[in-house]
């Protein structure tokens, strides 16, 4: 009841607000400065566009001195990063998560880069997060998105949108950055990147070549290693383009894009002792994909043609430590347990569609999509000298040998190889009833199909050791319907009200562990989201005031939970189970204070939380009752940002005050650690020292805050989780040609 009270109450206080500040404004044509997205798979203004959408361009992101998703992304409404691990950190929309830790299936967010999705069904073993220089703009649509992009946007979805070649003249750029992160033992933050656009035949044939190298200093310190600031990063990128327009109807895109991620040490830490972590060895991660796509845009004398096809290759090394004493019993230095994890995947994606040209009355759009994923996991335990201590003492072991519970030291294993296929058919229909009203009409038919092997090797790691390796082999096929209505009213060109109904699904798995622990599941099904919202886009005819507000109330149904077992294996697992609502209010405003000064606001409020009984086999209670708050949910999350831009002064300085706070909220159901409850707040300085030359000075966190963002392990007697990043200083250098 209280939800329904909050959804009611929201969307009358947003409609009055809007239709008052909007009132002043109907004489005059608007003159927002607008953004032009693909969220619809067809440019469309940003404005004009019936979707709780964001879009930042690369020019802003540059001036806010952003390189990567934590810079940006948790500064717009309705969304939060779940920065653990580089590489495969998660963004959350809406707060449909289970985990503030990974989804070990298929992310609830789409990730796309210039519209092909980059992320594989099932626990993604890489996520890109795209450096921003050379980025045209970031678009994140917020709500289930199933109808056009299909699974995996059970919240929403963020989309690169990349700078491809230019046929009409030369360009180049570059960029320069130094820094200093605090408890970095003294390393520099740096980076450096660089783009050149050169046109072969001048209007038809160019190439594009951009690189980027950035260092993040470590600021954890690992008195198990010695290694003081261990946590270094390093991201290294080349992209490169080739665009062939060979008459004015037809343009041939190529686009190849490469990222590696290192990782010198883990960034999660022992939440009591600020600023260190310690664990017998180096916990390093390495991720890379490679992606290349081609794609056609045709004009036809009925249609515009758009086919677009995809191959990516993604890497992962994961080297993790245990501080267990498991079979030889010893937790410290070379002889303490760690695991080696190795994954690969390759998806290829071809999508192909049609859409009516013009502004009329009455337009369309119709496609297919396939996606395949074909993906293997190789995970380890070690424990050196375990084979030769099973063989000392075989009354402990049946008299099984070292040799087959323990090869080469290995105690446990699991080999999975997996393959998903998704076969869809989507449309979208929308005609003018009025000129101010217009209905939207789209649905897509899916179907998929998953299959995996799954092969747990023998090993000691538990009590007494498996002489016998356990294979089970998982299959499922799914079909279906996802339906979006939107139906929108312009009385003028400076509101737009709209409501929609949308849905979004993602498909079911494996769990791995499933024959060697009592209590798993050996698969579980897909979940979907049923999304209801009002939203406003509203502005003042002068564009000195926009007013842009959302309200939205989504049902989560047969919820894929990620859950861990006891200590000491802390396997997860997934299971379907519960159902969870969430209540929500996003408000997104900007105002210029004067023609220097200028405000900008986005802000959140949400509920969310079980609908019904989430049953646990490892949870005190055995499970988790109707009420509990989905993890990483806070109430409320909000960006500010003030900048003052002086005209007239020399080299067009800009000065900026950017302000973040994020409420508390639970880190996974029954964990009683909390994150967020924090305000960080970031200073930046730029000038413009020659027409080609602009300086950027910067100071992030500048109180320093310590911020916890997860820790989803119950059950360690230490609370291990990962933080924001501490108090951050630099200097910047941009040059364009």
């Amino acid at each position: 009841m209280k939800s329904v009270k909050l959804f009611s109450a929201v969307s009358l206080g947003a409609l009055g607000a809007a239709m008052a500040i909007s009132g002043a404004a109907q004489a005059q044509e608007a003159t927002v400065e607008d953004i032009i997205v693909t969220a619809t798979k067809r440019d469309e203004s940003l404005r004009d566009t019936p979707l709780a959408i964001s879009a930042i361009t690369g020019e802003q992101l540059q001036a806010a001195g952003a390189s990567s998703l934590a810079d940006y992304i948790v500064r717009l409404p309705g969304v939060v990063f779940n920065d653990y691990q580089p590489g495969i950190s998660e963004v959350i929309i809406r707060g449909v998560a289970a985990t503030t830790y990974h989804e070990q299936g298929q992310t609830t967010v789409g990730y796309y880069i210039n519209e092909v999705p980059v992320v594989e069904p099932g626990f993604p073993i890489g996520i890109p997060d795209v450096d921003t220089f050379d980025l045209q703009r970031v678009e994140v649509l917020r709500g289930p998105q199933g109808t056009l992009f299909g699974s995996s946007t059970l919240g929403g979805l963020v989309n690169y949108i990349v700078e491809t070649a230019d046929t009409g003249g030369f360009d180049a750029a570059a960029q320069a950055q130094v820094g200093s992160t605090k408890n970095s033992d003294g390393d520099a933050n740096y980076a450096l990147k660089a783009m050149v656009n050169v046109p072969i035949v001048a209007d038809t044939l160019a190439v594009r070549l951009t690189a980027n190298q950035r260092v993040d200093a470590g600021y954890l310190d690992n008195p198990g290693t010695g290694e003081m600031g261990s946590n270094d990063f390093r991201v290294s990128g080349l992209r490169g383009s080739a665009v062939y327009t060979p008459t004015p109807d037809t343009k041939v895109t190529f686009l190849s894009a490469y990222q590696e991620t290192e990782l010198d040490d883990q960034t999660y830490l022992d939440l009591n002792n600020p600023y260190i972590r310690n664990t017998p060895r180096a916990e390093t991660q390495e991720t890379s994909f490679w992606l290349n796509t081609l794609r056609l845009d045709q004009t036809l004398s009925f249609a515009n043609l758009t086919v677009i096809a995809s191959h990516n290759d993604k890497d992962n090394t994961t080297v993790l430590s245990y501080p267990y004493p498991y079979v030889t019993g010893v937790t410290s230095g070379d002889g303490a347990a760690y695991s080696v994890g190795v994954a690969e995947a390759t998806i290829d994606t071809l999508e192909a569609r049609l859409s009516s040209p013009g502004d009329g009355p009455f337009n369309w759009l119709v496609g297919v999509s396939y996606l395949k994923a074909e993906k293997s996991s190789r995970d380890r335990i070690y424990q050196q000298g375990a084979a030769a201590f099973i063989d000392a003492n075989p009354v402990l072991y049946g008299g099984v040998s070292g040799s087959v519970l323990a090869p080469n030291d290995a105690i446990y294993g699991y080999f999975a190889d997996s393959e998903n296929e998704d076969f869809g058919i989507f449309g979208e229909v929308s005609w003018e009833l009025t000129p101010q009203l217009e209905l939207i009409l789209g649905g897509r038919y899916y179907d998929t199909q998953n299959s995996a092997t799954i092969t747990n090797a023998a090993g000691s790691l538990f009590p007494g050791g498996i002489s016998n390796e356990a294979t089970f082999g998982q299959s499922q096929s799914e079909n279906g319907f996802t339906p979006k209505v939107t139906l929108t009213y312009r009385p003028h060109d400076n509101l737009m009200v709209y409501g929609t109904y949308s849905e979004g699904y993602r498909v079911g798995g494996p769990n791995p562990n499933a024959a060697i622990l009592d209590g798993i599941p050996e698969s579980y099904e897909s979940d979907t989201t049923k999304n209801y919202e009002l939203g406003v886009r509203s502005a003042t005819a002068d564009g000195r005031y926009t007013f842009d507000v959302t309200v939205f109330h989504i049902d989560w149904e047969n919820i894929q939970a990620r859950l861990f077992t006891d200590a000491p294996y802390y396997y997860s697992y997934v299971t379907n189970a519960g159902g969870a609502e969430i209540n929500g209010l996003e408000l997104s405003t900007q105002v210029a204070l004067t023609d220097d000064l200028s405000f900008h606001s986005n802000i959140t409020y949400q509920e969310a939380s079980l609908t019904e009984f989430l049953p646990d086999t490892f949870a005190v209670g055995g499970g988790y009752a109707a009420g509990s708050t989905l993890p990483g949910s806070s109430e409320w999350s909000i960006a500010n940002n003030l900048t003052y831009a002086p005209s007239g002064w020399w080299g067009a300085p800009s000065f900026d005050l950017a302000h973040r706070y994020l409420s508390e909220a639970p880190v996974a159901f029954g964990n009683p650690n909390q994150r967020g409850g924090f305000d960080i707040f970031d200073i930046r300085a730029a000038v413009e020292l020659t027409p080609s030359v602009k300086l950027l000075a910067f100071v992030n966190n500048v109180t320093d805050a310590y911020g916890v963002l997860n820790a989803p392990f119950t059950s360690q007697a230490v609370p291990a989780g990962s933080i924001v990043r501490p108090r951050t200083f630099g200097i910047r250098f941009d040059w364009s040609y």
